[in-house]
């Protein structure tokens, strides 16, 4: 029996593949990056790396890991499938295992093959303030794997500090240590703010550096990081350039987390304020940097 047909028009590719945990209840992880995309209108192939019934931050939780041989296997099916012609991005979240990396780099490169123009977008899920949080050999292969073939990558702050090895606690070592770490473009979440009070998201690409900032928000619930590169995305395949996309990616991630804090949610409610992902309220400040020479990429 032969295999249907890739009927997608030239051009016309506008899916996204969400590689990334899958939880029963919350927003985090492909729950929060499937449902962003889709919001704004995005087709989605969604993978589980890991299924959970509840973030872990919420307390002792089952984890089922694919079985790396049926992880891969699963992939490979996605690599060869007739559609692929569809697809337009790949972003990476949160991995299972060591095993899940190779396959993930597998998939883009195939991806690439039959569209050249496809984004891939890594978010390297690794850790946060208080260090990492998956095993070294793990977050040394996302570093040295996935980061090193990313057109975009969007770590914390503090994951990035890991990858260069050294504390980040100002805006020109976050750039510095931005441009050494290779993708063309770095978008670095939780990064230092000019505001007393505030937070920033600091984004470089080439020679070229914006952040935006907005207020701080206690105890925010998890999800924050998955929701920003989805919109992210998003935003470029919409055609926004970069400052663009990083003001109205900011000020919807900020919108919905404070509406959810307003609540007293601790998951981000996206389902109540999806109007937030199209047409953010919330004003953002962002500025234009001057790159440090030390920072500039050729």
């Amino acid at each position: 029996m032969s295999s249907p047909a890739d009927t997608s028009e030239p051009g016309s590719a506008k899916a996204v593949i969400v590689i990334s945990s899958h939880v029963a209840r919350g927003s985090v992880g492909n729950r929060a990056a499937v449902f962003a995309l889709e919001t704004l209108g995005y087709p989605v192939w969604a993978v589980p790396t890991v299924i959970l019934p509840w973030h872990p931050g919420h307390g002792l939780a089952t984890r089922i890991v694919p079985a790396p041989d049926q992880f891969s296997a699963l992939m490979k099916d996605l690599e060869r499938a007739p559609w692929l012609g569809e697809v337009a991005g790949v972003l990476s979240g949160y991995l299972g295992d060591e095993g899940q990396v190779g396959a993930v780099a597998s998939l883009v490169a195939a991806v690439r093959a039959r569209n050249p123009k496809a984004l891939y977008v890594c978010d390297p899920v690794m850790g946060d303030l208080g260090g990492l949080y998956v095993k070294q050999g793990l977050a040394e292969r996302i570093r040295d794997e996935l980061i090193t073939i990313a057109d975009i990558a969007t770590p914390n702050r503090y994951e990035l500090a890991w990858m260069v090895g050294r504390e980040l606690s100002e805006m020109r070592t976050t750039l510095e240590a931005a441009s050494e770490v290779g993708p063309p473009t770095m978008l670095v979440t939780s990064a230092p703010a000019m505001m007393k009070g505030f937070t920033g998201n600091l984004l470089l690409s080439g020679s070229e550096a914006w952040l935006a900032e907005h207020r701080i928000i206690e105890n925010p619930p998890n999800g924050l990081g998955d929701l920003t590169g989805a919109v992210f995305l998003a935003r470029l395949m919409d055609g926004q350039n970069f400052s663009k996309a990083l003001q109205t990616t900011t000020a919807a991630v900020f919108e919905i987390l404070a509406r959810t804090a307003r609540r007293g949610g601790d998951e981000l409610q996206l389902e109540t304020d999806a109007q937030s992902l199209a047409h953010p309220m919330a004003m953002v400040q962002i500025r234009r940097l001057s790159v440090p020479d030390k920072g500039r990429r050729a």
